[in-house]
């Protein structure tokens, strides 16, 4: 992270690895993977509406918060992988 002579933050280039999951249910979302082995086949759990829902990984992609597909202030972790 830097920091500007101002105090602000200019830019955080932290790497967040971003996982797309399609649900059970058939909806795909974006979460975020605290587990760096995940691969795109893996069966996860992630945290649905109500209680844990179980999905699979579609896609994933390795960005900083400037390049996320989806916003990380909005973006969930997944549990577990299964």
């Amino acid at each position: 992270m830097i920091h500007s002579l101002s105090g602000g933050i200019i830019a955080d280039y932290e790497d967040l690895i971003y996982v797309f999951v399609r649900l059970e249910s058939g909806e795909k979302r974006w979460f975020i993977s605290p587990f760096p082995l995940v691969k795109a086949g893996d069966g996860v759990q992630v945290p649905g509406r109500a209680c844990p829902e179980r999905g699979e990984v579609l896609k994933v992609e390795h960005v900083t918060k400037q390049t996320a597909p989806f916003p990380v202030n909005r973006t969930r972790e997944i549990e577990r992988i299964l």
